[in-house]
């Protein structure tokens, strides 16, 4: 037997969801901590001047709608040297994935697509 009442509530839940358009944030040393420190956020740290960089940014932006419960977000290393420096980003395209607050995951270099799919369905809520 079901629910009417939590039906209509999940069904109300699913379409909020599928509304909701993922945005990407750009992340600067001051708004970072507060950025990262709830659930999951996958952040980018790139530069202008990189290659890869440049390719992995749709990629990066097509993957954000599929993964509703992570939040992605982009910093720039030139323009930010705190938050890349307490986190050891050396290499650039960087992304490190972050759980409430913490590093839980990294990727360096031109991951692609599949990287970036491993890191999100292994950190993602199933």
């Amino acid at each position: 037997m079901s629910d009417p009442e939590i039906e209509r509530i999940m069904r109300e839940k699913m379409q909020n969801m599928m509304r909701r358009r993922p945005e990407i944030c750009d992340m600067d040393d001051q708004t970072f901590d507060a950025r990262v420190s709830r659930g999951l956020t996958l952040v980018d740290f790139w530069a202008e001047w990189c290659g890869p960089c440049r390719q992995m940014h749709p990629i990066f932006e097509s993957l954000s709608k599929k993964y509703p419960a992570v939040q992605f977000a982009r910093m720039n290393v030139d323009q930010n040297g705190i938050i890349p420096a307490r986190y050891g980003v050396q290499s650039i395209p960087t992304l490190i994935m972050f759980r409430d607050g913490q590093p839980v995951d990294r990727l360096t270099g031109m991951v692609g697509a599949p990287g970036i799919h491993m890191v999100c369905k292994k950190h993602s809520p199933q």
